[in-house]
């Protein structure tokens, strides 16, 4: 069977081209990903039946290299906007060939450190450790050869989620978000992003999670803008870390920008390290497990059947020492850093903590899933690490903070792609894939796809700029916050705490304090439409038949990728044509409404959307 070709390349290369874009815009604004692996393999097999008809039919593993190539890039774009953002912010924005660098190099060492565990994690742990993305993904595949039409919900949705993005931000017919003020409560509101992309994120992570999510931000919301609101009322002087106005005279943005991304950043800080802490079993084993398989390669592959051959031993030497040697010798990577020797010190300091995170990384995911890795977290800790050296060896000035954070963009790279190439090479193991052809579509999908992830980064920066109202890239801001606390010691440790104390008080009681932490840091807004379409993803598959309810929640989460996509690239075409005008698009506006009108008219946009979602996911009224 035909399987390592020119044409299965070729579409994963171009699928991840567009999902990787996609996932990065998803990545400023919501601070978040989704693993693309599904609908990439469903739109491969929908080519493969075009391509039929002109008699070059594609096999069942020539659309799993497909997918196994395109599922690069987003985890590529999700290493890269949780960091590199930091330092437009700091005013030292990388060129284009430093970005690429960093994540060519982060994504190399993620594919190949994940080799010698491939035997371990996949073969011996099967049926211990399931892998979600991966099982589903080679369902899909199989389900796929037999009924083409699911391509159709992932189209589907790519449209309507650029239609709907392009309503609300280039044609600007309808509001991008709603807020309704609470009586009662003084600076509480509920607010809603009208955002296709966001309900799709909500029906892929499920009503638990997203419910858990928006528990978070209403905490933020409802009580402790209040409650910060009703403390400061009679205080005469501002409050750090805020220098200029008093509690009483700021908004409720400003209170959540000043106050209570602090206590978010807190919050998700240590939900990220207890998440790590909790692991520290796996942690142990899957490291002794790396440093067995990597001491000790398989000699001969001959007489190996094809389903256990790997790339040989010498290729992961070889391939790691040139990636240290471009690290240490290549000034444009580390381009804040003068001299070999400190160049080397910074390398080496990404080798130890990628090789340490891509092992805790694969065995954690597949446990959780790739949508549940624990990147942020860490990347905190790699951050931390490196800081801590950084900071003992006197690189207290900014171009110590700007070498930390590369550091921490390779190893948090490094540690994405293990996540989403175990995930592959599960999905190649259950079809009977030669994981060897795998692993060079992995490598294949990371050197094409990190050139285009790291433009549209550019682009949207050169646009929107990082850090606003627009793409706010919150897990950059994050991670220059840990640094900046690290190396100048001028967090406001109050609110810190109040946010580690929310995390620990999340774990006792049982709430999965991540995705709550990540809650209380986000705005409410970002968290209202994700807790909608997980919500929706409850109300039509519980009390189901059990094939009815994953029959919807499939097409649901082909649908709710489309949305990803289509508004993903809308948002970078958006980009580019306010790039090229010089200006961004005026649009149509919706003032002619009135405020009450333009309100009605975005709750009734909305609505529109989710219920023709509904519709689809539904599919045949039998259902």
């Amino acid at each position: 069977m035909r399987e390592l070709t020119f044409k299965a390349l070729g579409l994963g290369i171009l699928f991840g081209i567009v999902f990787g874009a996609a996932n990065a815009y998803l990545g400023l604004r919501a601070g978040l990903t989704v693993s693309t692996s599904i609908p990439v393999a469903v739109m491969t097999v929908a080519v493969f039946r075009l391509l039929a008809r002109a008699g070059r039919p594609g096999s069942l593993l020539e659309a799993n290299i497909s997918q196994t190539t395109g599922s690069a890039s987003s985890s590529l774009a999700s290493g890269v906007i949780f960091t590199l953002p930091a330092l437009f912010m700091w005013g030292m924005a990388p060129e284009l060939l430093q970005m690429v660098l960093l994540a060519l190099c982060g994504g190399v060492l993620g594919v190949l450190f994940m080799i010698p565990l491939r035997d371990y994690l996949i073969v011996r742990e099967h049926g211990k450790l399931p892998y979600p993305e991966g099982t589903a993904c080679a369902e899909v595949l199989k389900a796929s050869q037999e009924r083409g039409a699911q391509a159709a919900h992932v189209f589907l949705g790519l449209g309507i989620g650029a239609a709907f993005k392009a309503a609300t931000s280039w044609a600007k017919l309808i509001p991008d978000s709603l807020s309704l003020k609470l009586p009662l409560l003084p600076k509480a509101q509920l607010s809603l992003d009208l955002s296709a992309a966001l309900f799709g994120v909500g029906w892929i992570l499920g009503p638990r999670i997203a419910t858990v999510m928006v528990g978070g931000g209403l905490l933020a919301s409802l009580v402790l803008i209040p409650g910060i609101a009703i403390w400061g009322e009679a205080r005469v002087e501002p409050l750090f870390p805020e220098t200029v106005k008093t509690i009483a005279a700021m908004s409720a943005g400003e209170i959540w920008n000043r106050y209570i991304r602090y206590i978010g950043a807190g919050a998700v800080a240590a939900a990220g390290i207890l998440t790590l802490v909790r692991a520290i079993p796996v942690m142990v084993q899957s490291f002794r497990v790396g440093a067995r398989e990597f001491r000790a390669p398989a000699a001969a592959r001959q007489g190996t059947p094809r389903t256990a051959q790997d790339l040989p031993f010498w290729f992961l030497a070889a391939g790691v020492a040139a990636i240290v040697l471009v690290m240490a010798l290549v000034p444009q990577v580390f381009s804040v850093i003068e001299g070999v020797p400190r160049q080397l010190v910074a390398a080496l300091c990404v080798v130890v903590f990628a090789f340490f995170f891509v092992t805790v990384a694969a065995r954690i995911v597949g446990l959780v899933g790739v949508t549940s890795n624990p990147t942020s977290g860490m990347t905190i800790a790699a951050l931390l690490g490196t800081a801590t050296i950084f900071l003992a060896l006197g690189w207290t000035d900014a171009t110590g903070k700007a070498a930390a954070l590369m550091v921490g963009c390779v190893v948090a790279i490094a540690a994405s792609i293990s996540g989403d190439t175990s995930q592959d090479l599960k999905t190649g193991y259950l079809l009977g894939a030669t994981p060897r052809n795998q692993q060079l579509a992995q490598l294949a999908g990371v050197l094409t796809s990190a050139t285009f992830v790291c433009l549209s980064v550019l682009l949207l920066a050169e646009t929107f700029g990082f850090g606003g109202k627009d793409l706010p890239a919150p897990q950059a801001t994050l991670m220059k916050l840990v640094i900046d606390g690290v190396i100048d010691r001028s967090l406001p440790w109050g609110l810190v705490g109040i946010g580690v104390g929310i995390a620990l008080v999340a774990e006792l009681l049982r709430i999965p304090s991540l995705p709550f932490a990540v809650g209380v840091y986000l705005p409410l807004s970002t968290m209202t439409p994700i807790f909608l379409g997980g919500l929706l993803r409850l109300l039509l598959t519980r009390k189901r038949e059990t094939s009815v309810a994953e029959e919807r929640s499939g097409r649901g989460v082909l649908l709710g990728s489309g949305f990803v996509g289509g508004e993903g690239l809308l948002g970078v075409g958006l980009a580019g044509a306010a790039f090229m005008l010089g200006r961004r698009p005026d649009g149509f506006g919706h003032a002619w409404a009135g405020e009450i009108g333009s309100w009605l008219l975005g709750a009734a946009a909305f609505g529109c959307l989710a219920f023709w979602f509904a519709r689809r996911a539904r599919g045949s009224a039998s259902a």
